[in-house]
């Protein structure tokens, strides 16, 4: 770790709460901690700049780009990693670790300096300090989950003083894990169940309790993980408010001020001339045909567009649609897919290609398929550049590209990809959006859907088949797909390896696009994982390939960053590297 000053215009920029205390609007300059916590409102100010480390890129900025490390997406970011290439001198190795012990040193340091405020009252104190420890043991649990155990730093270290001599050595996995808990017991007893409206996207009591069951679920222990998602979700101390949104697509597109129920942590984002606060989404995850002309650095896989169901909840196969696709050539599917654009983009003839029903073939599975990609033959409303609202066509030509001038969807690499309707925004969002790298959508990090599959799994591994199929029939009912033992065979689940990969399945396409999967896959263990990415080609939707997903055994942790070490001989690195 490197010596950090406080820099109130730092900590004063980075989080976008809606309230008095909007760190997005407000001015400063480097100064002490010991100098600048006078007041209460310098301690509101404080802790949001500890609230601004999430929309870092290497903190929580890019989460969803996580998913092309599995196998739900692909792109091109984190390339040396799903190639198998990277090593512990590579930048995002290094820039993950630091970003988080970056945001720790933040935590420790408010949780240094507010006991010392007079001006606060023993409840505030409490109250302030518990939400830096949610956020710490947020960031520790990040790191205990991509690289094991790590060095241990609370707020009796003072960075600003210790920082040449930061020699410890990594504490073990469950003695990290030990101090997360710790924090979040914390969090839990201290934290309000809600906030002012003025302070939403604070974190609250029900936050903490979804963490520390997270927590818990990873480690499985599975009861500890029960009883923190059923105080929640059965609302059994408090009445916590949380509900699955009736418009699943609704949660994507929060912004100025819209609020969805299902949100339990989330990132706060904002875009607007002068409030650029987002994060890159729009940029990352659009295409030359959105708002701002994107990049679409991370596209949904063809292996993801498979798993959605028929809206009978059967599997899905191409082979019921046009017999022999499964084992067509990508030229002889190319012909059922493809009709002709001239070489501007323009749509010029359908051959013999039947688009409607190629749609149809997609609007007929599971709703969340439409509402999170962007397929072939659909709509999207587009923008040309910053100024033109435009209806796109995702129109398929195996020879030549789609142009925006034209109202064809263009992918910027030239992949025949799915892409992505979810987080992208739609035409200029009312002037709400101003700035790609600036998404104005609240993005979650927990939602009340995750904590209802999540409870189910952990039911599920405790013998309670009947108790995991209710709680993960809630999360399929809100977008009206058959729930499991409703009556047809292929929804028949009795055992605890079916529901299961169930599971697996159901957080695969619940939660495509918000970078879960990558840790989930991991944490089921090493057989599930290899399966899904090693060895496992990335393919157009024609079934062409381009490129081959490497991962081996080794990849289960990330390296311990070799400056790290270099800086730190105490540091051992871990298994394979």
């Amino acid at each position: 770790m490197k010596k950090i000053l406080i820099y109130i215009s730092i900590l004063l920029t980075s989080a976008t709460f809606n309230g008095c205390y909007d760190l997005n609007t407000y001015p400063g300059d480097k100064v002490s901690e010991n100098l600048f916590y006078q007041t209460e409102e310098h301690a509101k100010q404080g802790l949001m700049g500890i609230y601004g480390m999430l929309r870092d890129n290497h903190a929580y900025g890019y989460q969803f780009l996580f998913d092309h490390l599995a196998d739900i997406a692909y792109g091109y970011d984190y390339y040396m990693m799903y190639l198998g290439t990277y090593s512990d001198r590579s930048a995002e190795i290094q820039s993950k670790w630091q970003t988080m012990y970056d945001g720790i040193q933040r935590a420790n340091s408010y949780l240094r300096v507010i006991p010392t405020m007079d001006v606060l009252t023993e409840e505030q104190k409490k109250e302030y300090m518990a939400e830096a420890r949610f956020l710490r043991g947020m960031f520790y649990f990040t790191l205990l989950d991509l690289y094991g155990g790590v060095p241990y730093y609370d707020e009796t270290t003072n960075l600003n003083v210790e920082y040449v001599g930061l020699k410890k050595p990594r504490s073990s996995a469950e003695e990290i894990r030990v101090h997360i808990i710790s924090d979040l017991n914390e969090a839990v007893a201290y934290l309000p169940v809600r906030h002012n409206d003025s302070d939403y996207g604070r974190a609250t009591k029900g936050a903490a309790y979804a963490l520390r069951g997270k927590v818990y679920l990873y480690n499985k222990e599975w009861q500890n993980a029960i009883a923190d998602f059923e105080e929640i979700v059965n609302n059994k101390s408090n009445n916590y408010g949380y509900d699955l949104d009736t418009d699943y697509a609704h949660i994507f597109k929060l912004y100025n001020g819209d609020k969805s129920s299902e949100m339990i942590f989330s990132v706060q984002n904002k875009s607007g001339v002068g409030t650029e606060y987002g994060m890159a989404m729009q940029a990352l995850m659009g295409t030359r045909s959105a708002f701002g002309s994107c990049w679409n650095n991370t596209v949904p896989s063809t292996q993801l567009a498979d798993m959605y169901e028929l809206k009978d909840g059967r599997p899905f196969s191409w082979n019921d649609v046009f017999p022999g696709y499964n084992e067509a050539t990508p030229d002889q599917r190319k012909e059922l897919f493809s009709v002709d654009m001239d070489a501007s983009g323009a749509v010029i003839g359908l051959r013999d290609v039947d688009t409607a029903q190629i749609l149809n073939v997609y609007k007929s599975r599971d709703p969340r398929m439409m509402a999170t990609l962007i397929v072939p033959y659909s709509i999207y409303k587009g923008c040309i550049g910053k100024t033109t609202p435009r209806d796109m066509l995702f129109a398929m030509d195996h020879n030549v590209q789609g142009n925006e001038n034209q109202g064809t969807i263009r992918n910027n690499k030239g992949w025949i990809s799915y892409l992505y309707r979810k987080f992208v925004a739609e035409y200029d969002l009312g002037g709400a959006i101003s700035d790609r790298l600036h998404t104005p959508f609240e993005f979650p990090l927990i939602r009340y859907a995750d904590v209802l599959l999540m409870l189910a799994e952990a039911y599920n591994e405790n013998n309670q088949l009947d108790k995991a199929v209710t709680e993960f029939n809630k999360v399929r009912a809100r977008v009206d797909m058959p729930g499991l033992n409703s009556g047809p065979a292929w929804m028949l689940v009795t055992s605890k390896e079916q529901m299961a990969e169930r599971i697996r399945k159901e957080r695969a396409v619940e939660f495509a696009g918000e970078g879960l999967r990558f840790s989930d896959l991991r944490r089921w263990g090493w057989e599930i994982a290899s399966k899904a990415m090693s060895e496992v080609d990335a393919i157009n939707i024609y079934g062409e390939f381009i490129y081959t997903h490497k991962f081996s055994e080794r990849d289960m942790l990330w390296p311990i960053p070799g400056v790290e070490i270099e800086r730190n001989e105490a540091l051992k690195q871990n298994p394979g590297w």
